[in-house]
């Protein structure tokens, strides 16, 4: 996939209708926004826009609302925190593109912004239909995108009006692009990436890539049981993919053949049973990765993997990180994925970490200035480790 792509600053804006995708799906509680990070991340493009004369008709999705309106669903509250950052009236549309929707877009004057109704409350939103596709374009002249945590989604608003429109990326893909492109395509070298997270079935062709590519690799988190069931270690009550036991003995075969390390747990925290609730009291031991009793589960990685993992990243060039090593909501359990996240803030080393659990784990610990890209993408930062095309992306102008 080629990740040299055209952006807001190679085509000429003012006076032109600007349709830009951002992902504004924020968090909120009674109706208030919990963290405004996905809307301050995307100021950048949104400030370039009104600067250089764009009229600007902001677009995103927001939860699950499935095709229909649901009020506690709306983006009345992002347009109104907009408004507070970016210090002008970010004006409202009660449709995604609908009558008013099309009366405020011809009203813009250059700089002016507006932010459409959520695009999941039109049912053609999440099936890339066309109608919907045109009726979004119809609203502009120019389509930006700039919400990467949905790049992995072939929908209207991030790709289906991209057939109708010059497509061109904004701030935040091109650095996500810039970044994590160039540390798949040419990295520095030692390139060492750690992959945690619970099963082995959600990372299965992100292993098999990061084989072709990496100089280490690193696996912890509940994954880590079911390889090494497959060498032939006992993991008594640990999550378990029993059907991903050939799988993860040909990935330790090809990481041999390939000459990359492959670092597993060597000691792991047990405990009787899983913490309940998440973060409540847990009794735990560390044991040897080989000698998992029968009555425990593994929740954590032990003291001598916490070194070994942070030992390989020591002498990395460039660090990709995705999933946590542990259940690291609860403090007790904690320590193998903040060892992690202090291997990377203390490296010298192009630091990557995936959206998701380990991006919150960053935040958490203060690290986040520490790293060098935290993604803003789980699911679209996945696929970009698996190699695969993201829609979003592909269908924007080629430099």
């Amino acid at each position: 996939m080629n990740y040299n792509k055209k952006s807001v600053e190679d085509v000429e804006v003012r006076g032109k209708r600007v349709l830009c995708r951002c992902d504004f799906n924020v968090p909120t509680k009674e109706g208030k926004i919990t963290s405004d990070k996905r809307i301050v991340a995307a100021l950048p493009t949104i400030n370039y826009l009104r600067e250089h004369g764009a009229r600007v008709i902001l677009c995103s999705h927001m939860g699950k609302p499935k095709g229909e309106y649901k009020p506690e669903l709306s983006l009345k509250v992002v347009a109104d925190r907009l408004s507070e950052l970016l210090g002008v009236k970010v004006r409202m549309a009660k449709d995604v593109a609908g009558e008013d929707a099309h009366r405020l877009a011809s009203e813009l004057q250059d700089g002016d912004v507006m932010l459409l109704e959520n695009t999941r409350f039109e049912k053609g939103e999440t099936k890339n239909d066309p109608e919907l596709s045109k009726k979004l374009a119809e609203l502009a002249d120019i389509f930006v995108n700039d919400a990467f945590g949905t790049a992995h989604r072939a929908h209207s608003s991030t790709a289906g009006v991209a057939d109708y429109l010059p497509a061109y990326c904004g701030y935040l893909i091109a650095k996500e692009v810039g970044i994590m492109g160039k540390a798949l395509a040419d990295p520095e070298r030692p390139f060492v990436a750690i992959l945690g997270g619970a099963k082995v079935s959600d990372k299965l062709n992100v292993i098999n890539n990061l084989l072709e590519k990496v100089d280490t690799l690193i696996i912890g988190g509940g994954m880590a049981y079911t390889f090494l069931a497959a060498k032939g270690c006992k993991v008594g009550k640990s999550l378990l993919d029993a059907e991903k036991l050939d799988y993860c003995r040909d990935m330790m075969k090809k990481a041999e053949e390939k000459g990359v390390k492959l670092l597993l747990p060597v000691d792991t925290v047990v405990a009787k049973s899983f913490p309940d609730p998440i973060d409540g009291p847990v009794e735990v031991c560390t044991v040897a990765a080989e000698e998992i009793g029968d009555d425990v589960m593994g929740l954590d990685i032990g003291e001598k993997t916490r070194e070994l993992f942070a030992d390989a990243v020591k002498s990395a060039k460039t660090v990709v990180w995705n999933g946590p090593m542990g259940v690291f909501e609860n403090p007790t359990l904690a320590k193998g994925t903040i060892a992690v996240a202090q291997a990377l803030a203390d490296s010298e080393a192009v630091t990557i970490v995936g959206g998701g659990d380990s991006a919150a784990a960053c935040e958490q610990l203060g690290f986040a200035d520490k790293i060098t890209h935290i993604s803003t993408g789980g699911g679209a930062s996945l696929e970009f480790l698996e190699g695969l095309e993201l829609p979003g992306i592909a269908c924007l102008e080629d430099k």
